[in-house]
């Protein structure tokens, strides 16, 4: 941003307010030339900032993104490491319900590979992976697990569940499964 004219700052943050809105009410499919016509600019002028769809819903979901890092961070001295890093894998699941599209842009590409640095997945995967190695090393979770086997089920159940009546409910259940596992305690 810095060395834009004072204009050009102000339609990327107009286009971003704009394309907030959209992606929250249409999920990753909201139409960029919808989002072009809403704000007022040109598709060519959308496409300038944001390249691909992926730069748009990145840059959409920045922001909230770095609260879930902050989250996971405040978790890390938690005396008990499998409950936060549940927590915050509950947390994320829920954002990706409530921030439609969240689920597809991390979906666009394997978390560890070739991921862009400073992407969501990217930054959401470092901060969930110091929770993970915590748990791991203290026995409280499967050491083969991966952050990215973690942030798959997340996404799954996330776009698994997000067109039910109530996803909430759902992908919760669907979750609870996942980290309880089918078998009754003591099978």
């Amino acid at each position: 941003m810095t060395g834009q004219r004072s204009d050009a700052r102000r339609n990327y943050a107009h286009i971003l307010a704009v394309a907030e809105t959209e992606v929250a009410a249409e999920g990753a499919q909201a139409s960029l030339e919808r989002i072009a016509r809403v704000a007022g600019v040109g598709s060519a002028t959308v496409r300038r900032h944001f390249p691909t769809r992926k730069a748009l819903l990145e840059a959409v979901f920045k922001q909230r993104v770095q609260a879930l890092c902050a989250r996971a961070h405040a978790l890390r001295e938690a005396t008990d490491s499998r409950a936060a890093l549940v927590e915050w894998l509950r947390e994320l699941l829920a954002y990706a319900l409530a921030a439609r599209g969240l689920a597809d842009v991390l979906s666009y590409e394997p978390l560890q590979d070739e991921a862009a640095e400073g992407s969501c997945a990217t930054v959401i995967g470092e901060a969930g992976s110091v929770l993970l190695r915590r748990a791991v090393d203290d026995r409280v979770v499967r050491a083969d697990t991966g952050i990215d086997d973690l942030l798959t089920l997340v996404v799954g159940i996330a776009l698994a569940t997000e067109n039910y009546t109530d996803p909430g409910a759902q992908a919760d259940r669907a979750f609870r499964l996942a980290v309880e596992g089918i078998a009754p305690a003591g099978a």
